[in-house]
């Protein structure tokens, strides 16, 4: 039997062959070049299987079933993540489109959460998929944020013009915080026993969103005041450190968005801590760290989303149903994009094709896919599963590997 740590290093093994691999010949973006790989990988052991040679696709979809993706996930990565993310976010840059990322972070958000719910429920009963609405909401949780840690990524590699950047990368990090939160008050709503009401939702949801934001604010100016009063930069970093691993962990336990208090807490440190409390050294080793941990993170999830395909078994109409969902996701992203940055545009000048850009730039990875395992056994989880999967394949390997053209095409167009 393999333990843990055999599991981990034969994957990050794996990942990190296939980074050298793509940066050497291949040059795609890291993370779609890794999780390609993984997905490519994936079919060609289950077309083996198709013609009898089934022991090594066993074999690996039993090491995956070994991985809890959602633990993972939520209570290991992504509080590094989010914080390595938030720490390289201008706060002036956010101010300058603080009403552009709250609307599109919130109301945005929760519209489309509503939309993919309603429409998915009258598709499946039109393929003649019965399911339950309040399934359908979930989906539309879970689904409606796009992922910070792929649009991050995305964002890099492309180098979007400044403005349109930090709106696309603000709202990602806020986004799924938010998105989180719908996911798990819809949850609760369905699989607990308690007497829900709207007054115990709206007290969930504002717990756990505006309590995530204040606790992240008190978080990071107990980090900015550790750090400001000495000068060691190996402490320094220990300390941004102990704020994503103990901080993520009180956050969970006292029941406030941990995602939300990452983001808050890495902007505070990366603006305000950067430029009263550290030293050029202390910046540039803070930097290398966590550049580094983003990297490595990045490689072992985007490797196990390929491989998740493995373990999910789509039926035919299934499969017709995940083809529509990608489809129905981007028509809901570009209704809830287009309708308020029309509205924005009335007072402000915005980059040529700036809502489509926004619209195919949505992209959605490993947080969509954690969520939907997280679902308990059911009925539907399969099918909402095979959906989610789609369309986070779908905005990986497509729409990141097809929104340079269209960045570059506004550039040009801006100049």
């Amino acid at each position: 039997m393999i333990d843990i740590y055999t599991l981990m290093s034969l994957v990050l093994t794996s990942a990190v062959v296939v980074a050298y691999i793509n940066h050497r010949y291949i040059h795609l973006q890291p993370t779609i070049a890794i999780m390609l790989s993984s997905l490519l990988l994936s079919l060609g052991l289950i077309i083996a299987g198709q013609f009898g040679y089934t022991h090594l696709q066993q074999q690996v979809a039993q090491i995956l079933a070994r991985i809890d993706f959602y633990h993972l996930l939520m209570n290991g990565m992504l509080s590094f993540l989010l914080f390595a993310g938030a720490l390289n976010v201008n706060i002036n840059d956010l101010k300058e489109r603080q009403w552009e990322v709250f609307t599109l972070a919130t109301f945005s958000t929760i519209a489309s959460t509503l939309l993919v719910g309603i429409f998915t429920y009258y598709l499946l009963n039109a393929l003649h998929i019965p399911i339950s609405f309040i399934y359908c909401l979930l989906f539309g949780a879970l689904i409606s944020p796009t992922d910070p840690i792929a649009v991050l990524a995305m964002c890099k590699e492309v180098k979007a013009p400044r403005k349109l950047g930090v709106s696309i990368a603000g709202e990602s990090l806020f986004n799924d915080g938010v998105g989180i939160v719908l996911f798990l008050t819809i949850y609760q709503i369905a699989f607990t026993d308690s007497t829900t009401t709207w007054e115990s939702i709206s007290v969930l949801f504002l717990q756990e969103a505006c309590g995530g934001i204040l606790y992240g604010l008190g978080l990071g100016l107990v980090g900015y005041w550790l750090i400001k009063s000495i000068d060691d930069h190996k402490l320094e970093i220990l300390i941004t450190l102990s704020i994503a691993t103990g901080g993520y962990a009180l956050a969970q336990s006292i029941k406030v968005s941990g995602p939300l208090a990452m983001v808050v807490a890495g902007i505070l440190i990366g603006n305000h801590g950067r430029r009263f409390s550290m030293s050029v050294k202390t910046q540039e080793n803070l930097d290398n760290f966590w550049e580094l941990v983003d990297e490595v993170l990045n490689v072992l999830l985007f490797f196990l989303i390929g491989f998740e395909l493995l373990v999910i078994k789509i039926t035919s109409q299934e499969l017709i149903a995940s083809a529509l969902a990608i489809l129905l996701v981007l028509l809901v992203r570009f209704l809830t994009v287009a309708a308020p940055l029309s509205l924005f545009k009335l007072k402000e000048q915005y980059a040529p094709h700036s809502i489509k850009i926004l619209t195919w730039g949505g992209l959605r990875g490993g947080l969509a896919v954690a969520l939907a395992l997280a679902l308990p056994p059911s009925p539907y989880r399969n099918l909402i599963l095979a959906m989610t999967y789609a369309v986070v394949i779908f905005s990986i390997a497509i729409q990141g590997t097809t929104i340079k053209p269209l960045i570059r095409l506004s550039k040009q167009q801006t100049d």
